[in-house]
């Protein structure tokens, strides 16, 4: 069987999408270096900045394994930049929230993020990333 003209440049697309993934790991990884953080760990502050989650949400939210979600908070934890509160919702799924610290580096971040995706962006049409974007939700949902 062979692939149809969609169906290869959909492979490539896959293949491109792990490349770039590579990359903003590493980006993200140059970003957060200053402060003592990871992509990873930012993954995690990011997606509880507006409010708190249990691990296990923050991890169906980001695409990524409980476990390796609940290392990082744990670490996090332990530099006093989360803290677990209790979940009304669930007695034992605990809730992962900034601290002041934590909410700072998300602050401090803040401004080093913007200055990078906007001297990035800049390269490109607003509307070619918005399509794009378009693109990768559509794809995304057929693959749920």
């Amino acid at each position: 069987m062979r692939h149809s003209k969609a169906g290869k440049a959909f492979t490539a697309l896959i293949l491109e999408t792990f490349r770039f993934h590579g990359k903003l790991l590493a980006a993200g990884d140059r970003l957060t270096k200053p402060l003592n953080l990871s992509s990873a760990r930012w993954q995690v502050l990011g997606a509880i900045e507006q409010c708190p989650l249990p691990v296990a949400q923050i991890a169906r939210n980001m695409g990524l394994a409980r476990q390796s979600v609940q290392r990082v908070a744990d670490s996090l934890e332990k530099e006093r930049i989360v803290r677990y509160t209790d979940n009304p919702d669930h007695k034992r799924a605990k809730l992962v929230c900034l601290t002041e610290r934590g909410r700072g580096l998300v602050e401090e971040l803040g401004p080093c993020q913007i200055e990078w995706a906007n001297r990035i962006a800049a390269r490109v049409k607003a509307t070619e990333i918005e399509a794009a974007l378009e693109l990768m939700r559509k794809l995304g949902r057929d693959l749920e």
